[in-house]
């Protein structure tokens, strides 16, 4: 084509080049694509100069850059993932009430322990350390692990009566006699 200079030619190129990757869906990505289909015909093809050559040709190479993203981006799970900004951040703290109900058990609880004998409560002090039963079997001087496992068979089932026979805070209302008939049936 006469009249045209080879920035003419690269800028309707360029333009071409974009509107064809813009309505291929990769509109984030079009310019890049532009550059790139640019810069390996200023390499690799210098020595094509016409445009009803170099259309062809840079759209080839475009198609080819696109197929090489999306493989990429299926190989890293890219499509897969969702944005961070879809999802609203998450308040760390709880619910208020929630708060009062476990400040709540924990009061109840250790009013509990402090209502145990000497002994339950250094068992379950050992216990809330870390120590194993052997470890605990020889912090008591006792002969049998059977001992130990007794003691805090009874031990809890002692905290558990202290504690109204529940570990978590109860429902209110009829949820109680639901929670009954489903551990019962």
């Amino acid at each position: 084509m006469s009249g045209l200079t080879r920035e003419d030619i690269v800028r309707q190129l360029r333009e071409r080049i974009v509107a064809f990757a813009t309505s291929r869906g990769v509109r984030e990505s079009a310019e890049d694509f532009a550059q790139d289909v640019l810069m390996v015909l200023h390499e690799k093809y210098p020595h094509v100069t016409e445009l009803t050559e170099l259309v062809p040709l840079s759209f080839q190479i475009l198609r080819y850059k696109m197929l090489d993203q999306h493989r990429k981006m299926m190989r890293r799970g890219e499509y897969n993932q969702e944005s961070i900004d879809d999802h609203p951040l998450v308040d760390s703290s709880d619910d208020p009430s929630i708060q009062v109900e476990q400040k709540e058990r924990v009061t109840q609880l250790i009013a509990a322990l402090q209502q145990l004998g000497e002994r339950c409560q250094k068992l379950f002090r050992l216990k809330l350390e870390g120590h194993t039963f052997p470890e605990i079997l020889n912090i008591f001087g006792e002969r049998s692990i059977n001992t130990i496992y007794t003691w805090d068979s009874r031990c809890r089932k002692q905290l558990l009566a202290l504690m109204g026979g529940h570990w978590e805070a109860q429902p209110i209302g009829g949820n109680v006699q639901r929670r009954k008939r489903e551990t019962e049936g």
